[in-house]
This record gives C-alpha cells, structure tokens and sequence, in this order.
C-alpha cells in the first residue's frame, strides 16, 4: 500500500473515534512526522501530544475497527467520490490555515476548483427579487472577473449563485452539509451534477449516509468562508446560515461584503446590520469587492456606458417600480413632480426609487433629480 493510501486510512480511522474532532485531529498531525505511524505509537508518547491526554490516548490504542475503515473507503470509491485528506496536494491551502480545517473531506468533480481564487456567495432561501437580481448580477460580474463562487447548494441565493457561475462558465463549489451520497437538498442534484460536469466540485466533512441535520450546516459554513478570499452576504435576516458565515469569515480573516437593502426590506436588515456596525463593506458595484482582493481585475470603470445599461424590463419589478420607469423612459423628473404624474405619495417613490437606484436601473441627480440609466 502507497504511502498516500496509508495515510489516507489512518485519518479516516481517526475520524470515526468518538470525540475525535478535525482540531484535535490537526494537532495530532501537526506533532507527529509520520502519520501513518500514529496507531502504532505509546501511550506515553501520545500524552506527550498537545490535546491528546489520556482518554484520547487509550481511545487511539483501543481502535480496532480497521474492516470499518477499508469498506468506509471501498463505499467512497463506489460512489463516484475520493476522499482528500489535510496531508494531500489536492488540499485547499487557505482551508488549512482556518483555526479548525477539517482533517478529510469527500469529494466529487474537480480537486483543483478548490483552491482557485473566489469568493463566497451566501444568502437567505427566502428570497426577494431584489435579493435575486442583486445575486445574479454580482455573482455574474465576479466570474467573468475569473473568480471560483464557494457557496452551499441550499434553495435561494446559494442555487442562484451556483447557476449563475455556471451560465458564466466560471468554477463553482458546493459545500454539502450531509453525506455526498445523500445530497441535500435532493432538489438541487440536477444543479450538483452540473457544477460536477462543468468542472467544479461538491464536497463535504460529514462521512457517508450523513442525514442533513441542522446542527450540520453551521458546521460546514467555516468550509465555504474559509476556502474563500472574501464572503459576499447578498441577503439575509438578523439570524440564520449567512450571518453565521459571515462572522466565521472575520475570524479567518477573510474580507466581509454586504449588499445594502431598502429600510422595511425584513429579508435584508442582517446586511445592513453587518454595515452599520462596520463589519461588512457595503457593495454597490462589483469593483467594491474586487479592489480588497488580492487578484487582478479589470476595473468597471473600463466598461462602456452603454454595456453598463439595465434594462428595467428584464427585472422582476412591482407594480410602483413598473410605473416609476415608464415615466421616466419618457423624461426626467423631480421627485414632486413623479408622485403628481404616477399618482403615489414622495414617501413611497424614495422607498422604490432608492431600490432601483441600488438595482442600477435609476440615477439619482441634484435636487431629488431621476431619471433612467
């Protein structure tokens, strides 16, 4: 048996002890030359191991469960995926350097996908279409700026984050919170073989069969923050997966971007709240993200006004946003003189008009001055 394989099964072993976690695991690793040697060392030496006392130490030494270890590899294999462990090339380097990077990890698709540079496109499942435009519109500027899109396969702005790399022809990397043989949710495999086909990869920590258990999907949100140069949050609530992962990306040290939402907007107060208390960028415009990245980018400054150009047509817009642009594709208006011509109050117009002046589809002049981009 290769080295490679050896090592491989020593750390599957290890993760089927109880109470074996990936940090306790890294620092076995980190303090031992030769991990596929970990199962045949003393109980003195292993004491020796930072976090590895004397449970862990007998828990190591007792281990017998080698048949479940080779038929855990032989399932794997069987599936279509591989397992890549902490020790593999294939690893992702910045998921090392996270305080806690899982120990192994299946996959299937493209190891490489993974440690090209990209950002982490996170957001709610109930979606406005505001949410929606916004996540298909930046997700869509950063792959054609070459950027991988990490993000989790959920229903909402994970599924539009994935399908819109995908129609770009960019890299993308879903992160599973179950087994990769029992992909959640079940709705999406069609999107998960795609993202496979096209050269991306799906993958996840938790070991086959693994039920899609709440518990595990805070879990799995420091993978998609932590293979990540930077965590774009498009929309969220105060609670829920996208904040979480947001805070994760600011303990790694990741950049933290949020797209602003109109006041009232229930779907949008957890990014305005990541602004207003300075823990996220506010983003406007893709260059907002790019220019805290450490990669090349061509600046939308270089795009001519007219492929800068919205078409307000092809938006989901309500019944006030659609009369809004109808008047003002046939003259410029103040904003008195809007609510006289469409008939709705000024407080009502700011409200729509400060969402498509975020959408790109209306600019705002001196003197509360609109007219269409």
């Amino acid at each position: 048996m290769g080295k490679n394989k050896k090592k491989r099964r020593v750390l599957v072993a290890l993760s089927l002890i109880p109470g074996f976690g990936s940090r306790r695991i890294y620092k076995l690793l980190k303090n031992i030359d030769e991990p596929e040697e970990i199962f045949s060392l003393g109980k003195r030496k292993l004491r020796s191991i930072e976090g590895i006392g004397e449970a862990s130490a007998l828990s190591i030494l007792a281990f017998d469960s080698w048949e479940k270890v080779d038929a855990l590899i032989s399932e794997t294999e069987k599936t279509g995926s591989e397992i890549i462990t902490i020790g593999d090339p294939d690893y992702p380097p910045l998921l090392k350097q996270i305080y806690d990077p899982p120990a192994l990890f299946w996959i299937k698709g493209n190891p490489e996908a993974l440690s090209k540079p990209g950002v982490a496109v996170v957001g709610t499942r109930n979606t406005s279409a505001y949410g929606r435009n916004m996540a298909k519109k930046l997700t869509g500027e950063l792959a054609e700026q070459g950027l991988c899109i990490f993000s989790g396969l959920a229903y909402g702005i994970d599924s539009i984050a994935h399908q819109t790399a995908l129609e770009h022809n960019a890299s993308t990397v879903a992160v599973l919170g179950s087994g990769i043989d029992n992909l959640y949710p079940k709705k999406n495999a069609d999107l998960a073989n795609r993202i496979v086909k096209s050269g991306g990869a799906v993958i996840t920590e938790f070991t086959l069969g693994t039920n899609p258990d709440a518990g595990n999907f805070p879990v799995r949100n420091r993978i998609v923050s932590g293979m990540s140069l930077g965590v774009l949050v498009v929309e969220s609530g105060i609670k829920g997966g996208s904040m979480i992962t947001a805070d994760l990306g600011l303990d790694q040290n990741r950049e933290v971007f949020a797209v602003p939402h109109p006041l009232g907007s229930p779907s949008g107060t957890g990014c305005n709240y990541l602004i207003k208390r300075g823990a996220a960028k506010l983003v406007q415009t893709v260059d907002d993200i790019m220019e805290e990245l450490p990669v090349e980018h061509s600046s939308g400054a270089e795009i001519s006004q007219e492929e800068k150009k919205v078409n307000w047509r092809d938006k989901e817009l309500d019944e006030t946003a659609i009369k809004i642009c109808e008047a003002l594709e046939k003259e410029s208006f103040q904003v008195d003189d809007l609510s006289d011509a469409i008939g709705i109050s000024t407080s009502r117009l700011l409200v729509s008009l400060l969402q498509l002046e975020m959408d790109g589809i209306v600019l705002q002049k001196a003197g509360k001055n609109f007219e269409l981009l």
